[in-house]
Protein backbone atom coordinates (compact mmCIF):
# COMPACT_ATOMS: atom_id res chain seq x y z
CA UNK A 1 0.00 0.00 0.00
CA UNK A 2 1.76 3.38 -1.11
CA UNK A 3 1.76 6.00 1.43
CA UNK A 4 -0.05 9.27 0.59
CA UNK A 5 1.34 12.71 0.69
CA UNK A 6 -1.35 15.59 -0.24
CA UNK A 7 0.14 18.95 -1.56
CA UNK A 8 -2.07 21.24 -2.06
CA UNK A 9 -1.24 24.99 -4.50
CA UNK A 10 -0.95 27.87 -3.62
CA UNK A 11 -1.08 31.98 -5.04
CA UNK A 12 -0.53 31.70 -8.47
CA UNK A 13 -1.69 28.68 -9.53
CA UNK A 14 -4.96 29.78 -10.27
CA UNK A 15 -7.15 29.66 -13.69
CA UNK A 16 -10.29 30.75 -15.42
CA UNK A 17 -12.62 27.76 -15.26
CA UNK A 18 -11.15 26.26 -12.01
CA UNK A 19 -13.52 23.63 -10.71
CA UNK A 20 -16.13 24.46 -12.85
CA UNK A 21 -16.26 20.63 -14.68
CA UNK A 22 -16.21 19.00 -11.11
CA UNK A 23 -19.22 21.04 -9.82
CA UNK A 24 -20.98 19.70 -13.06
CA UNK A 25 -20.17 15.91 -12.82
CA UNK A 26 -19.90 15.86 -9.00
CA UNK A 27 -22.98 17.29 -6.64
CA UNK A 28 -20.03 16.82 -3.66
CA UNK A 29 -18.46 19.90 -5.51
CA UNK A 30 -21.10 21.89 -6.70
CA UNK A 31 -22.01 21.90 -2.71
CA UNK A 32 -18.75 23.60 -1.82
CA UNK A 33 -18.68 25.97 -4.52
CA UNK A 34 -22.39 26.99 -3.16
CA UNK A 35 -21.37 26.94 0.31
CA UNK A 36 -18.82 29.07 -0.41
CA UNK A 37 -20.48 31.79 -2.41
CA UNK A 38 -23.21 31.77 0.99
CA UNK A 39 -20.60 32.20 3.86
CA UNK A 40 -18.18 35.25 1.67
CA UNK A 41 -21.85 36.54 0.60
CA UNK A 42 -20.25 37.29 -3.27
CA UNK A 43 -20.34 34.99 -6.13
CA UNK A 44 -16.46 33.67 -5.44
CA UNK A 45 -17.52 30.64 -8.00
CA UNK A 46 -18.51 33.08 -10.94
CA UNK A 47 -15.53 34.77 -10.82
CA UNK A 48 -13.59 31.26 -10.86
CA UNK A 49 -15.34 30.03 -13.57
CA UNK A 50 -15.82 32.43 -15.84
CA UNK A 51 -12.89 35.06 -14.86
CA UNK A 52 -11.86 37.76 -15.65
CA UNK A 53 -7.91 36.29 -15.00
CA UNK A 54 -7.40 39.75 -14.04
CA UNK A 55 -10.25 39.23 -11.45
CA UNK A 56 -9.61 36.34 -10.19
CA UNK A 57 -6.00 37.16 -9.59
CA UNK A 58 -6.79 40.01 -7.16
CA UNK A 59 -5.37 38.14 -3.71
CA UNK A 60 -8.68 38.15 -2.04
CA UNK A 61 -10.25 36.43 -4.96
CA UNK A 62 -7.70 33.92 -5.83
CA UNK A 63 -6.91 33.00 -2.23
CA UNK A 64 -10.46 31.67 -1.57
CA UNK A 65 -10.86 30.42 -4.87
CA UNK A 66 -7.98 27.85 -4.37
CA UNK A 67 -8.82 26.70 -1.11
CA UNK A 68 -12.20 25.79 -2.41
CA UNK A 69 -10.69 23.99 -5.27
CA UNK A 70 -7.97 22.15 -3.49
CA UNK A 71 -10.74 20.97 -0.99
CA UNK A 72 -13.57 20.10 -3.79
CA UNK A 73 -10.58 18.09 -5.22
CA UNK A 74 -10.11 16.07 -2.35
CA UNK A 75 -13.53 15.67 -1.43
CA UNK A 76 -13.95 13.83 -4.83
CA UNK A 77 -11.07 11.50 -4.71
CA UNK A 78 -12.42 10.41 -1.05
CA UNK A 79 -15.72 9.84 -3.01
CA UNK A 80 -14.16 7.74 -5.58
CA UNK A 81 -11.27 5.87 -3.70
CA UNK A 82 -12.90 5.46 -0.38
CA UNK A 83 -10.88 6.25 2.83
CA UNK A 84 -7.65 6.22 1.60
CA UNK A 85 -5.02 6.78 4.44
CA UNK A 86 -3.29 9.67 4.17
CA UNK A 87 0.65 10.19 5.48
CA UNK A 88 0.76 14.12 5.14
CA UNK A 89 -0.14 16.87 3.88
CA UNK A 90 1.57 20.70 2.64
CA UNK A 91 0.67 23.65 1.14
CA UNK A 92 2.66 26.38 -1.08
CA UNK A 93 1.78 29.35 1.09
CA UNK A 94 -1.81 30.09 1.06
CA UNK A 95 -2.23 25.88 0.50
CA UNK A 96 -1.15 25.52 4.23
CA UNK A 97 -4.70 26.81 5.01
CA UNK A 98 -6.21 24.32 2.19
CA UNK A 99 -4.01 21.31 3.58
CA UNK A 100 -4.98 22.22 7.64
CA UNK A 101 -8.93 22.63 6.13
CA UNK A 102 -8.48 18.94 4.86
CA UNK A 103 -6.68 17.57 7.58
CA UNK A 104 -9.86 18.58 10.02
CA UNK A 105 -7.37 21.50 12.02
CA UNK A 106 -10.36 23.75 11.53
CA UNK A 107 -13.98 23.36 9.04
CA UNK A 108 -14.45 24.69 5.84
CA UNK A 109 -16.40 27.69 6.98
CA UNK A 110 -13.79 28.83 9.59
CA UNK A 111 -10.83 28.07 7.09
CA UNK A 112 -12.53 29.93 4.13
CA UNK A 113 -13.23 33.26 6.41
CA UNK A 114 -9.11 33.20 7.36
CA UNK A 115 -8.25 32.39 4.09
CA UNK A 116 -10.62 35.24 2.80
CA UNK A 117 -8.91 37.59 5.72
CA UNK A 118 -5.77 36.32 4.89
CA UNK A 119 -6.29 38.03 0.95
CA UNK A 120 -7.27 40.97 2.35
CA UNK A 121 -5.04 41.76 4.61
CA UNK A 122 -1.97 41.06 2.25
CA UNK A 123 -3.66 43.13 -0.75
CA UNK A 124 -3.90 46.22 1.97
CA UNK A 125 -0.22 45.32 2.94
CA UNK A 126 0.92 45.51 -0.64
CA UNK A 127 -1.21 48.82 -1.36
CA UNK A 128 0.56 50.38 1.51
CA UNK A 129 4.31 49.28 0.46
CA UNK A 130 5.73 49.41 -2.70
CA UNK A 131 7.62 46.00 -2.85
CA UNK A 132 8.57 43.33 -5.49
CA UNK A 133 9.58 39.70 -5.81
CA UNK A 134 12.55 37.39 -8.11
CA UNK A 135 12.76 34.47 -9.52
CA UNK A 136 16.41 33.52 -8.60
CA UNK A 137 17.01 30.88 -10.86
CA UNK A 138 20.34 28.21 -10.66
CA UNK A 139 22.94 29.30 -7.99
CA UNK A 140 23.03 27.62 -4.26
CA UNK A 141 20.37 28.33 -1.67
CA UNK A 142 23.51 29.74 0.37
CA UNK A 143 24.19 32.10 -2.34
CA UNK A 144 21.12 33.16 -2.46
CA UNK A 145 20.73 33.89 1.03
CA UNK A 146 23.84 36.04 0.71
CA UNK A 147 22.56 38.00 -2.03
CA UNK A 148 19.21 38.79 0.44
CA UNK A 149 21.90 39.60 2.89
CA UNK A 150 23.40 42.24 1.35
CA UNK A 151 20.60 44.27 -1.14
CA UNK A 152 18.84 44.24 2.34
CA UNK A 153 15.83 41.99 1.07
CA UNK A 154 14.01 38.82 2.11
CA UNK A 155 13.98 35.26 0.65
CA UNK A 156 10.70 34.10 0.27
CA UNK A 157 10.57 30.82 -1.15
CA UNK A 158 13.03 28.10 -1.51
CA UNK A 159 10.59 25.66 -3.94
CA UNK A 160 13.61 23.34 -4.95
CA UNK A 161 17.46 23.11 -5.75
CA UNK A 162 18.07 26.33 -7.91
CA UNK A 163 14.57 27.80 -7.71
CA UNK A 164 14.08 30.37 -5.69
CA UNK A 165 12.98 33.47 -4.83
CA UNK A 166 13.78 37.17 -2.98
CA UNK A 167 11.26 39.60 -2.07
CA UNK A 168 11.28 43.28 -0.54
CA UNK A 169 11.27 46.73 -1.33
CA UNK A 170 10.82 47.23 -5.41
CA UNK A 171 14.07 49.19 -5.91
CA UNK A 172 16.27 46.68 -3.18
CA UNK A 173 15.21 43.99 -5.29
CA UNK A 174 15.71 45.18 -8.68
CA UNK A 175 19.21 46.37 -7.29
CA UNK A 176 19.32 41.91 -6.45
CA UNK A 177 18.49 41.10 -9.72
CA UNK A 178 21.12 43.74 -11.12
CA UNK A 179 24.02 41.96 -9.05
CA UNK A 180 22.82 37.87 -9.12
CA UNK A 181 25.26 36.76 -11.93
CA UNK A 182 27.94 38.20 -9.91
CA UNK A 183 26.61 35.37 -6.51
CA UNK A 184 26.54 32.53 -9.38
CA UNK A 185 23.21 32.71 -10.17
CA UNK A 186 22.55 31.77 -13.61
CA UNK A 187 19.28 33.99 -14.05
CA UNK A 188 17.05 36.70 -12.23
CA UNK A 189 13.85 37.83 -12.97
CA UNK A 190 11.23 40.21 -11.71
CA UNK A 191 7.86 38.39 -10.88
CA UNK A 192 4.57 40.02 -12.48
CA UNK A 193 3.12 40.34 -8.45
CA UNK A 194 0.94 42.82 -6.53
CA UNK A 195 3.87 43.01 -3.77
CA UNK A 196 6.18 41.69 -1.20
CA UNK A 197 4.55 38.24 -0.28
CA UNK A 198 6.64 36.59 2.75
CA UNK A 199 8.39 39.25 3.60
CA UNK A 200 8.93 42.10 6.49
CA UNK A 201 6.49 44.04 4.08
CA UNK A 202 3.95 41.80 5.13
CA UNK A 203 4.21 43.13 8.59
CA UNK A 204 0.84 44.79 8.97
CA UNK A 205 -0.82 41.54 7.40
CA UNK A 206 0.76 39.35 10.04
CA UNK A 207 -0.34 41.57 12.78
CA UNK A 208 -4.07 41.06 11.36
CA UNK A 209 -3.71 37.84 10.96
CA UNK A 210 -2.83 36.92 14.11
CA UNK A 211 -5.89 38.77 15.68
CA UNK A 212 -8.11 36.75 13.49
CA UNK A 213 -6.26 33.28 13.97
CA UNK A 214 -7.09 33.84 18.10
CA UNK A 215 -10.77 33.47 16.81
CA UNK A 216 -10.53 30.51 15.29
CA UNK A 217 -10.87 26.80 16.94
CA UNK A 218 -8.16 24.54 16.48
CA UNK A 219 -8.73 20.73 16.23
CA UNK A 220 -6.49 17.73 16.26
CA UNK A 221 -5.20 17.37 12.62
CA UNK A 222 -6.30 14.05 10.76
CA UNK A 223 -2.79 13.32 9.90
CA UNK A 224 0.61 15.28 9.70
CA UNK A 225 0.39 18.56 7.95
CA UNK A 226 3.96 19.92 7.54
CA UNK A 227 4.47 23.78 8.39
CA UNK A 228 6.52 25.72 5.28
CA UNK A 229 7.76 27.66 8.36
CA UNK A 230 8.98 25.09 10.24
CA UNK A 231 9.60 22.58 7.68
CA UNK A 232 8.03 19.82 10.04
CA UNK A 233 4.48 18.90 11.17
CA UNK A 234 2.74 21.27 13.63
CA UNK A 235 0.34 19.70 16.30
CA UNK A 236 -0.63 21.57 18.97
CA UNK A 237 -3.09 24.76 18.71
CA UNK A 238 -0.59 26.73 19.83
CA UNK A 239 1.75 25.85 17.24
CA UNK A 240 -0.60 26.29 14.42
CA UNK A 241 -1.93 29.43 15.35
CA UNK A 242 2.09 30.72 15.63
CA UNK A 243 3.12 28.72 12.14
CA UNK A 244 0.29 30.33 10.42
CA UNK A 245 1.01 33.40 11.66
CA UNK A 246 4.74 33.64 10.79
CA UNK A 247 4.20 31.97 7.47
CA UNK A 248 2.96 35.74 6.01
CA UNK A 249 6.66 37.29 6.53
CA UNK A 250 8.23 34.12 6.63
CA UNK A 251 10.08 31.74 4.21
CA UNK A 252 8.73 29.43 2.40
CA UNK A 253 10.61 26.00 3.13
CA UNK A 254 9.07 23.53 0.13
CA UNK A 255 12.04 21.90 -0.33
CA UNK A 256 12.28 21.06 3.81
CA UNK A 257 8.58 20.18 3.60
CA UNK A 258 9.29 17.59 0.51
CA UNK A 259 11.95 16.13 2.50
CA UNK A 260 10.03 15.98 5.51
CA UNK A 261 7.08 13.98 3.83
CA UNK A 262 9.80 11.74 2.37
CA UNK A 263 11.54 10.76 5.62
CA UNK A 264 7.61 9.84 6.98
CA UNK A 265 7.68 7.36 4.47
CA UNK A 266 4.90 9.14 1.75
CA UNK A 267 5.90 7.23 -1.53
CA UNK A 268 3.21 8.99 -3.33
CA UNK A 269 2.33 12.34 -4.03
CA UNK A 270 -0.86 14.11 -5.02
CA UNK A 271 -0.99 17.42 -5.96
CA UNK A 272 -4.48 19.10 -5.93
CA UNK A 273 -4.74 22.16 -7.45
CA UNK A 274 -4.43 23.64 -11.33
CA UNK A 275 -1.32 24.37 -13.16
CA UNK A 276 1.07 21.20 -11.60
CA UNK A 277 3.64 23.59 -10.82
CA UNK A 278 4.60 21.38 -7.22
CA UNK A 279 4.66 18.32 -8.96
CA UNK A 280 7.28 19.96 -11.18
CA UNK A 281 9.05 21.36 -8.35
CA UNK A 282 9.27 18.07 -6.29
CA UNK A 283 10.90 16.20 -8.95
CA UNK A 284 13.23 18.98 -9.35
CA UNK A 285 14.12 17.67 -5.42
CA UNK A 286 13.28 14.36 -5.69
CA UNK A 287 13.63 12.74 -9.35
CA UNK A 288 12.19 9.17 -7.85
CA UNK A 289 9.49 9.86 -6.09
CA UNK A 290 6.12 9.21 -7.67
CA UNK A 291 3.53 12.01 -7.97
CA UNK A 292 0.43 13.01 -9.65
CA UNK A 293 -1.58 16.11 -10.03
CA UNK A 294 -5.32 16.56 -10.28
CA UNK A 295 -7.35 19.67 -10.69
CA UNK A 296 -10.21 18.85 -13.19
CA UNK A 297 -12.57 15.59 -13.96
CA UNK A 298 -10.46 13.49 -15.79
CA UNK A 299 -7.61 13.87 -13.61
CA UNK A 300 -9.32 13.05 -10.43
CA UNK A 301 -11.12 10.08 -11.84
CA UNK A 302 -7.18 8.59 -13.27
CA UNK A 303 -6.09 9.96 -9.51
CA UNK A 304 -8.78 7.89 -8.15
CA UNK A 305 -8.26 4.60 -10.27
CA UNK A 306 -4.81 4.55 -9.28
CA UNK A 307 -5.50 4.77 -5.58
CA UNK A 308 -8.23 1.84 -5.93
Amino acid sequence: MKKIALLFAGQGAQVVGMGKDLAGEFPAAADLFRRADEILGRKLSDIAWNGPIEELTKTSNCQPALFVHGLACFSILRELAGDFPVGGAAGLSLGEMTAHAAAGTFDFESGLKLVQKRGEFMDEACAATIGGMAAMIGGLENDVRQLAADEDVDVANINAPGQNVISGELAKVEAAVGVAKEYGIRRATMLNVAGAYHSRLMESAYEKLGEALANVPIHTSRFPVISTVAGQEVKTPAEIHQTLQDQVTSTVRWVDCMERLVDLGCDLFIELGPGGVLAGLLKRTRKDVDVMSVSDVESVRNGAARLK
